[in-house]
């Protein structure tokens, strides 16, 4: 746990110990296990999603939080009529263990393998195992069927979600804010130059299909440039699309659209380029009437189109694929994206150095916690052009807390900022020219020996990878160990995934980009982050991410098929200077930083000039100084220290 052992529950305790943050959720599993003995059930499975397998939801989707008290965002819960567990991975464990109470025991595993060996364990044969078939895409339906196959157990989706019920009137209701469309500005191309592209694509797929179905919101969202607040952090909205050679269908509630949204799709009107808003709640209906026709086939992914709606489409009708083409074209962004998402990055690195200057000042008079910290950096980020808020909720993590790779604040474990502890901010912002995410690891005063050490390693991962030059449409997978590589020499690691994609004020997890081995090939266009860290259980906690644009490498030879490709960083904030061992630097590495550190003067230095912030300008030319075996003696000694002498000690400060 997490060093303190107030902040966690203690069942083995006489009787059972809860701290603050955790839920009593008895009643409610009392009620759950009523409905659950009136359907015959013996086990309810409770995803942490919605129905179109969004990340982050809304509130009214929320179940499992609601029925366990964790909030983390990723996690299963499984109820038995005897029994309750969560079964959630390494980043959510403590979390878990302050926020649920002692009717819920923890399972250490995310995966579906370990739900079913928990379930044949727990639900005797010949009983039936329950869940909602709208929160459940074909992947994960065909995963459960797999992990229970030949036990004798049998899964049933039920037209009923059983958490609903017993949330009953106090389940918040659905959203009904505005559906608007993103100025012309701060699009890539218009919706009808992308229906033209995915059709194209139909007319070419060698599956012949007749219709696209579009089940995350992303899709939809992204297909006609619009925009909504119905999800926190991701500027989406609740909508299907069902789109075919001659007509385009938008199931979306007709009132929620802007003036200016309902008149461009209604622009093409009669005719192909012609947007008809049905009812979002029509979906399954309106799938049921279309597949009835003779010759349609319908393209669909299965990572997002869920069991109910799969089921409403004959099997001799799909043609299944792991993304739909929505998705893969919206993960290579062209060149207006591409320049729309550099210059979100610039006013983001301002309003970052911003923050870490005024730590600077701050941390040592003990003003500042994590949640002052967190809101802060909030609120320079809304000072920035463009900018709708956070594109997640900010980790401002100090101490042991970073030991949480996903850790937020709250009121009972925030802690104050001070100079002996390390502090991780993971952090981004949503602007109408892009989304971004970074994280800086800092210490403003003398670090250990292994906080140094880790920091560098994850520092020379980060590094290798990001200047990686690799053959076009390669894994990410096959690439990601480089991020590894300086930690496992020493016997290090971490438990989360090295990168993800990001969208154009879409989500800060955009799939299907990334270096996991369900992710897509790599290939120009794309943005991923890349991020690796190494924690410290009850101690400390570093991460370093950057955002990079996969572009075309200059190699020394050319290539005769299509170029090769390499990563272009688009983060602009310098590293921590007093936690780097040059010495455990290659040239190369140490070429590398002082590359970065150029790009980051070029493009933020003027923009802090501009703005006459003349602390924040000469603070990044301190730390953006070429490092150097001897450059980096003083900063050793801690930033907060030397920082009043670090413009005598370094040339050019």
């Amino acid at each position: 746990m997490s060093g303190s052992s107030d902040d966690t529950r203690n069942c083995t305790a006489t009787p059972p110990y809860l701290p603050p943050t955790a839920i009593d959720t008895t009643e409610r599993l009392r009620i759950l296990r009523h409905h659950m003995q009136s359907h015959n059930l013996s086990a309810y499975i409770i995803p942490a999603t919605d129905a179109h397998m969004s990340e982050y939801i809304a509130e009214r989707d929320k179940r499992l939080a609601w029925m366990t008290g964790f909030t983390g965002s990723s996690g299963t819960g499984v109820v038995t009529l005897q029994k309750a567990a969560l079964f959630t991975d390494s980043r959510y464990w403590i979390q878990a263990e302050r926020q649920m109470d002692c009717n819920w025991e923890l399972q250490k595993s995310g995966w579906i393998s370990a739900i079913g060996q928990w379930l044949v364990k727990e639900v005797p044969e010949g009983e039936k195992i329950g869940l909602d078939p709208y929160l459940f895409s074909i992947d994960n339906w065909d995963s459960y069927l797999q992990a229970l196959d030949g036990s004798n157990r049998t899964l049933v989706a039920l037209d009923d979600n059983l958490v609903d019920l017993v949330w009953g009137s106090q389940r918040p209701l659905p959203p009904t804010n505005t559906i608007y469309q993103l100025p012309d500005d701060f699009i890539g191309s218009t919706w009808q130059e992308k229906v033209s592209h995915i059709r194209t694509q139909m007319e070419n797929h060698s599956g012949k299909p007749t219709a696209v179905l579009l089940s995350g919101l992303e899709e939809t969202a992204w297909l006609f440039n619009l925009r909504g607040d119905d999800i926190p952090y991701t500027p989406v909205f609740y909508a299907y699309t069902l789109l075919t050679k001659t007509s385009i269908s938008l199931f979306v509630n007709q009132s929620r659209l802007s003036g200016d949204a309902s008149q461009a799709l209604a622009a093409g009107c009669p005719g192909p380029l012609c947007v008809t808003v049905v009812d979002y709640e029509a979906i399954s209906e309106s799938l049921r009437i279309y597949v009835q026709q003779d010759g349609v086939h319908i393209w669909i992914g299965t990572e997002y189109t869920t069991l109910a709606l799969y089921r409403e489409i004959p099997p001799e009708k799909r043609l299944e694929e792991n993304y739909s083409p929505v998705m893969i074209a919206k993960a290579s962004k062209n060149a207006k994206e591409q320049e729309l998402m550099r210059a979100a990055h610039v006013r983001d690195a301002i309003a970052v150095i911003r923050y870490l200057v005024w730590l600077e000042k701050m941390v040592p008079s003990g003003s500042v916690d994590e949640i002052s910290g967190a809101n802060f950096v909030n609120q320079l980020r809304r000072e920035e052009l463009f900018c709708h808020g956070p594109s997640f909720e900010t980790i401002s993590a100090s101490g042991l807390n970073a030991a949480l790779a996903h850790y937020s604040p709250s009121n009972t474990t925030s802690r104050k900022l001070t100079v002996d502890e390390m502090y991780l901010l993971d952090s981004g912002g949503q602007y109408l020219d892009g989304t971004t995410d970074i994280t800086r690891t800092v210490q403003w005063g003398e670090p250990t020996a292994l906080q140094k050490e880790a920091y560098t390693r994850v520092l020379m991962g980060n590094i290798d990878l990001s200047r990686l030059v690799f053959p076009p449409r390669t894994s990410g997978r096959m690439v990601e160990v480089l991020a590894r590589r300086p930690l496992w020499e020493v016997g290090l690691n971490y438990g989360h995934g090295t990168g993800h994609g990001i969208g154009n004020f879409l989500s800060v997890h955009e799939w299907p980009v990334g270096f996991q081995s369900n992710n897509v090939p790599l290939d120009k266009g794309m943005f991923t982050s890349i991020e690796p860290g190494y924690y410290l259980e009850g101690e400390f906690g570093i991460r370093l991410e950057d955002v990079a644009l996969v572009v075309e490498a200059q190699t020394k030879y050319p290539v005769h098929e299509e170029p090769y490709l390499t990563f272009e960083v688009v983060s602009l904030v310098p590293y921590a200077r007093n936690l780097i061992d040059i010495n455990l630097l290659s040239q190369e590495q140490i070429q590398y930083i002082n590359s970065y550190y150029e790009s980051i003067r070029k493009y933020i230095g003027p923009e802090l000039q501009r703005r006459h912030l003349d602390e924040e300008y000469q603070w990044l030319q301190r730390n953006t100084q070429p490092l150097s075996r001897s450059s980096l003696l003083a900063a050793s000694l801690g930033t907060l220290a030397m920082g009043t002498v670090a413009s005598t000690l370094l040339p050019g400060a």
